[in-house]
């Protein structure tokens, strides 16, 4: 008896082609809501720069000759919390070139200066409390990728990369420099980005362009373009035209930033010592002025922040971001699907590195990444040492993106390599995004599909995966509808899939007004939430559901934070799970209700608080989960303290069980370039106390000296000793890191 059996590969093809054809629907259907309103229904604004003609000392201000010579943007407008009304927060911006550089610099007026408000020196640190400035670059005229660049008004810098619209990853690290100045007017700041650090195409006569300023007490944004409440910083295609940055080089485009670091480790519990050496290497050249190659040799991460420990009450595995600088430059090229998040990662670099939870050496690594047309490129290969649980490997990731037109972007990722270093493992995929932010004039609108399938050593059944999603997220109105599946043996070795063979329905639909007056002008927006989230086994047998609703959700005039929540949930376990230590939950189907409280003070206050209480049914029992943290910052933000727990509370018949989670972060920054930090971490399932000092000296930018101190305390089981800590381990790391560019 014949059987019409389709083969994996033409199930994959199959939803994925309808998803084709869908985008080319969608694209034909919108392109004209799409192209006859332009953004905003005007013309984007065009800003020239200046050219500089003697020297400028950064010292926040400007008042040295060179800037007569500035282009200007005379004013910013405001674009919340009232778009287009007049504030008394005057902001102006001016802009100079030369072979090297671009310089920005920014004067923010401020009826009120004693009342600015900082929270800290520390760069890549929390800002979203401060007053500051900020830019976005698009240097390849793409309107997608781009940097972020961001001042707060005692000097503290934040960077990051900016794919599609969503907000810019702020792990990466560029080289660039600014100072700022206080006065009885308000302040300023000089801003000195130098070419190098940009990857760009020479030939392009404007670069994608947007400032901002942010004035924390009154929550009150001023922005040069994308001024309605719909629009965001990072979306580029909301981004001026900055002309006049022909003359920029790139120079050779080769620089080569070597490290050297001693090392000081002690074993308690194996009563060990060791004191070692190391030394490595960065090199990067640009190949085009858009494509540049890193090679690393022995590359080292001992100044890389810990990373924040979590309870995990689910029977799946939790998402730790990546934090390496190496794999961090050009990570937004890799980035697949449309708001896939963290239910499917191809390509995830924590991979790279690490396996088990333990350590493995990098013995070398290169990359590409950058863009040469309508083409977008990345790729990276690692060579891994040898360790006890996995001989050395060679692992590869790629991809390559397509700019179709202004809104249709095609892509194609691959990897390949297992970090065991045992079993073959292969993955490809395809996906293509439709974006616009100028729907019925300027609203944005998304829709995105993507396909999959994995291959090598991997389980019996079908490989693959697929998905689609077509969102609305605008101010007033945010809406989305999605839909994944992922086959029992996709398995991405070098990727983050933590539920294969099933399929996710979620949708999404948030009213979000802001009230003019009346009895609720005391609130700046409402946000009423409903989210629902089911997830089918591939038989479409019900896994696990969940209706997130938000009946009341608030934030004040003043940032306060309000809400209320209640989440109706079902579980079904085909194996009993482990929920906590001697506490089992058996096999078998689950219907339960969470509800959750909220409050949070606003962050632009010295000090700050809040305190989320989630309460209610959990499997067969009650859990009540409190989770609670206080901030204090000095005047001038040079001390920061932030003290954070959790606690949750289980009541099952299979047993009780108390989880808890402490941490104590604490920086002082005696200047913006020379920073403390110290982080403490406890948590009861471990009984594990750690503890990461470190202390950064930024000689210059892309000079860098670290001391690192990493200690280990263990909490006996014992009940008698309950209180009493055991070192386990120490290391001291001192570390130096110097760039030369040509």
């Amino acid at each position: 008896m014949a059987h019409n059996r389709e083969s994996p590969r033409r199930k994959l093809a199959r939803p994925f082609h309808l998803v084709g054809l869908t985008l080319v629907g969608v694209s034909s259907l919108f392109h004209h809501a799409a192209s006859a309103n332009p953004p905003e229904s005007r013309p984007a604004p065009r800003a020239a720069v200046g050219r500089k003609n003697g020297e400028i000392r950064l010292d926040g201000i400007l008042d040295e000759a060179a800037w007569i010579d500035a282009g200007l943007i005379p004013d910013l407008a405001q674009q919340s919390p009232h778009p287009g009304e007049p504030t008394p927060f005057h902001t102006q911006v001016r802009l100079l070139a030369d072979e090297d550089h671009l310089y920005l610099g920014i004067v923010c007026s401020d009826p009120e200066p004693e009342r600015i408000a900082v929270h800290t020196l520390s760069r890549d640190g929390d800002l979203t409390g401060d007053d500051s400035v900020a830019f976005v670059i698009d240097p390849f005229g793409d309107h997608r990728n781009g940097y972020q660049f961001r001042v707060n008004a005692a000097g503290a810098r934040q960077d990051g990369l900016i794919s599609g619209s969503a907000e810019p990853s702020l792990d990466w690290d560029g080289i660039w420099d600014a100072r700022v100045s206080r006065s009885a007017s308000g302040w300023s700041a000089e801003i000195a980005l130098p070419s190098r650090t940009l990857r760009f195409d020479t030939r392009l006569p404007a670069w994608g362009f947007n400032a901002e300023r942010f004035v924390a007490r009154s929550r009150t944004t001023l922005r040069w373009s994308g001024t309605t409440l719909d629009s965001s910083l990072a979306d580029l295609r909301r981004a001026g035209s900055l002309e006049g940055l022909g003359g920029l080089e790139q120079g050779v485009g080769l620089s080569a930033a070597p490290y050297g670091l001693a090392r000081a480790t002690t074993d308690f519990s194996a009563d060990r010592s060791s004191l070692i050496g190391q030394a490595g290497i960065d090199v990067t050249y640009n190949l085009t002025p858009g494509v540049a190659t890193v090679l690393t040799v022995n590359p080292d991460f001992a100044e890389t922040e810990v990373d924040t420990r979590q309870i995990n009450l689910t029977r799946f595995p939790l998402f730790f971001p990546e934090k390496r600088p190496f794999f961090l430059e050009g990570s937004d090229l890799f980035e697949f699907g449309l708001d896939l998040g963290t239910d499917f990662i191809p390509f995830f670099s924590r991979r790279v590195g690490l396996f088990d939870g333990n350590r493995v050496p990098l013995r070398a690594g290169v990359k590409i990444l950058g863009r040469a047309g309508r083409f977008s490129v990345a790729a990276l290969d690692t060579l891994t040492g040898d360790v006890p649980s996995a001989p050395g490997t060679n692992l590869f990731a790629g991809r390559v993106t397509f700019d179709a037109d202004e809104h249709l972007r095609i892509g194609a990722i691959s990897t390949r390599g297992d970090p065991d270093g045992v079993h073959a493992n292969w993955l490809g995929g395809l996906d293509a995004v439709w974006k616009t932010s100028s729907l019925f004039g300027s609203k944005n609108f998304s829709v995105g599909g993507w396909g999959a399938r994995s291959g090598g050593d991997v389980p019996d059944g079908r490989r693959g995966g697929w998905g689609f999603k077509v969102g609305y997220p605008n101010d007033r109105w945010d809406l989305f509808v999605q839909v994944n599946q992922f086959d029992g043996a996709l398995d991405p070795a070098l990727g983050f899939l933590p539920r294969p063979g099933t399929r996710f329905y979620l949708g999404g639909m948030a009213f979000q007004p802001r009230p003019q007056g009346g009895p609720f002008r005391w609130a700046r927006q409402f946000f009423f939430e409903l989210f629902p989230t089911r997830v089918d086994d591939l038989r479409g047998n019900p896994e696990s559901w969940r209706i997130f609703m938000a009946p009341f959700n608030v934030e004040t005039q003043s940032g306060e934070h309000l809400e209320a929540n209640y989440a109706p949930q079902f579980e079904r376990l085909e194996v009993p799970f482990q929920v906590a230590p001697a506490v089992i939950i058996p096999a078998g189907e689950y219907r339960f209700d969470r509800y959750r409280l909220e409050v949070e003070s606003a962050g632009h206050r010295r000090w700050s608080a809040g305190n989320t209480v989630w309460f209610g049914g959990f499997f067969d029992g009650r859990l009540s989960q409190w989770e609670s943290f206080v901030r204090y910052a000095s005047s001038g933000g040079h001390l920061r303290v932030e003290a954070r727990a959790e606690n949750d509370f289980g009541h099952l018949p299979e047993g009780d069980f108390i989880q808890r989670l402490l941490s104590l972060a604490t920086a002082y920054a005696f200047t913006p370039d020379l920073v403390l930090s110290i982080l403490s971490q406890y948590d009861s399932e471990t009984r594990d106390v750690g503890l990461n000092a470190r202390l950064r000296w930024t000689v210059r930018p892309g000079n860098d000296l670290f001391l690192v101190w990493n200690h280990e305390w263990q909490r006996p089981l014992s009940p008698e000793d309950d209180f009493s800590m055991s070192p386990s381990r120490d290391e001291l790391v001192a570390k130096a890191r110097w760039t030369f560019r040509k």
